[in-house]
């Protein structure tokens, strides 16, 4: 500990000597807020030979951009008649968390409807539907979500006769955590006109008993029967679910997220945005947002939403297109290239055929459009790459440029869970950005290996693998299929041991924690075309910052679960504070 700190003090010296020369001059601006008595984590990269990360003691901002870096002597000298000094009492401080990838109005909404987060047994699932059932309006739809049944001692998937047991009189459709399975009871069946002669739809499965009824058990594209006959919430409903997660958000240090609400379903994503939109005209967005638009639209209706609200908007914008070729490890429905380890005869669901997937693709990137896919099992990932491949083919030779104006496409793949050395190289072949989400690993961690047995498991949740190849990693937590505070993907990074330590899952593919907070910050924004705007903390970028109640760069790993946020700043303004 003693030569790190060494270490620490040289580097800082250094960093205080290149980054607070420029911000002396007599012709700088004055600053509006300065920062001071803080240990500052830029996450710029020194010039030595270790690549240190560089720190400073004071950050002064102007607007809300950052306007130096340095020492307190000489941000002090920034200092004007209306400039607020800010003492941060010797904290840390280091660049705003960005989540690659979430979920936010899905979080908001699952505050306001039934939270099965955590059940730990189907009595206690069927107790918390029986409790909201007894305050509902009469044949009020119950809604609800985050269930697990692989937390139960009977590991049994719920069935609408379960649902039925609290409930006959109201429509019941709850969704597994994962957000690929759901469940509905009788009623709710009845009333999507789901019956024994229903066929399964394409990437879709209806479960069934063993006399072909069906039994409640929707996976995948299945699930939409049901989900699209629920009524839409009002606008002042998704308006309070968005505000619950975006408190949430502040409260965990993110100070971006790429966010996909909802947005294969039917249009709605559109209602969130314009929520979105009303939340920045009145000042109330305090987290910058780049919403991802469905691949499956049309090309017309993905032009028509691009253009409806301005690219240069750094607090709100679209940005990718967000596409499902498979669904999860937990639900066995994440497509495999052979069959999982427990269930002999089943690889999964694939949700597109190749030759429409590669057609989609060229498209769409031709239009100008960065396209991501969710893609966990190692056949949805070969798709994904195959795709891709023609993409970039189609664009070399049509001279087609990415939404920076660059020949770098930006491709992206969402979550890469179960993963081989082949596929690893195609990623750095091809420049594919893996976006993945550490925190995963301590839900999945428990079963992952029976699903996949030893040899695919040593694969999979690859994250030295893929930045060992120099592939570019983008940290997320998939909130709120995970909570949403990015310490605990840190943990699972640099430990890849559970929450309390017991177990490990092969521990070679821990990273270092100056790679996750890396991923977690400039690798986030390189993925959606930013990371000359925010990641890191240096003249010039916007002034997006958390202050921490810990150096998470020092502490032993298990303590950075216990990490608390003191301060999230968005382009120079406060947006928590805690007490």
């Amino acid at each position: 500990m003693k030569v790190r700190q060494t270490l620490l003090f040289c580097t800082v010296l250094t960093a205080l000597r290149m980054i607070g020369v420029a911000q002396t001059q007599p012709t700088a601006p004055k600053a509006d807020t300065i920062f001071i008595h803080a240990n500052i984590y830029t996450g710029v990269t020194g010039a030595s030979a270790f690549h240190e990360v560089q720190r400073a003691q004071a950050l002064a901002v102007r607007g809300d951009r950052i306007v130096g870096v340095g020492t307190e002597a000489d941000m002090l000298k920034l200092k004007g008649p209306a400039t607020v000094t800010v003492d941060l009492g010797g904290h840390f401080m280091m660049p705003g968390f960005n989540d690659a990838h979430m979920h936010l109005t899905d979080a908001g909404f699952k505050r306001l409807t039934v939270d099965l987060t955590g059940v730990r047994s189907l009595e206690e699932f069927r107790a918390k539907i029986r409790a909201r059932v007894e305050s509902a309006a009469p044949t009020e739809w119950i809604i609800g979500s985050g269930w697990d049944e692989t937390l139960w001692h009977e590991k049994e998937l719920p069935t609408r006769w379960d649902i039925d047991e609290v409930t006959t009189d109201h429509p019941v459709y709850v969704d597994r955590i994962d957000g690929h399975v759901a469940v509905a009871n009788t009623l709710a069946l009845k009333m999507a006109h789901v019956t024994v002669a229903s066929k399964d739809p394409a990437g879709g499965e209806i479960g069934r008993d063993t006399t072909g009824t069906p039994n409640g058990i929707l996976r995948e594209t299945a699930r939409d029967a049901v989900a699209e006959i629920i009524p839409a919430p009002t606008a002042d409903k998704r308006q309070q679910a968005i505000e619950a997660a975006l408190q949430e958000i502040a409260r965990s240090g993110i100070t971006s997220v790429q966010d996909n609400s909802d947005a294969e379903n039917g249009g709605a994503y559109w209602d969130d945005f314009q929520v979105f939109e009303q939340l920045e005209k009145e000042g109330k967005l305090t987290v910058r947002i780049s919403e991802w638009l469905p691949f499956s639209a049309s090309l017309d209706e993905l032009q028509k939403r691009r253009a409806a609200h301005p690219q240069s908007d750094n607090m709100l914008h679209t940005g990718m297109l967000k596409g499902f070729l498979d669904g999860s490890l937990g639900s066995h429905t994440a497509a495999l290239l052979q069959p999982y380890a427990d269930d002999a005869k089943n690889s999964g669901l694939a949700r597109y055929e190749q030759p429409r997937l590669d057609q989609m693709t060229v498209e769409r990137v031709a239009a100008g459009f960065q396209v991501g896919f969710h893609a966990i099992g190692d056949k949805a990932i070969d798709m994904a790459l195959t795709a891709f491949a023609a993409a970039e083919k189609a664009a070399k030779a049509n001279g087609t440029k990415a939404p920076d104006g660059s020949e770098n496409l930006r491709l992206r793949i969402e979550h890469d869970q179960v993963t081989n050395p082949a596929q690893v190289a195609r990623f750095r072949e091809l420049k594919v950005i893996a976006s993945m989400q550490p925190s995963h690993l301590l839900t999945d961690m428990h079963w992952a290996k029976d699903r996949l047995g030893a040899v695919r498991a040593a694969h999979s949740y690859a994250w030295a693998e893929f930045a060992n190849h120099s592939v570019p990693l983008a940290f997320g937590t998939d909130y709120p299929v995970e909570p949403v505070a990015p310490f605990r993907g840190l943990y699972a990074a640099v430990t890849r041991k559970s929450d309390d330590g017991k177990l490990e899952y092969f521990p070679a593919q821990k990273l270092t924690i100056e790679q996750a907070i890396a991923a977690y910050t400039s690798g986030s924004a390189y993925a959606e075309f930013a990371e000359k705007q925010k990641g890191t903390l240096a003249p010039g970028m916007l002034a997006d910052f958390v202050v921490l109640d810990r150096d998470i760069t020092v502490v032993a790993p298990e303590k950075i679960l216990g990490t608390q946020v003191l301060r999230t700043v968005v382009g120079g303004q406060t947006v928590y504070q805690s007490n």
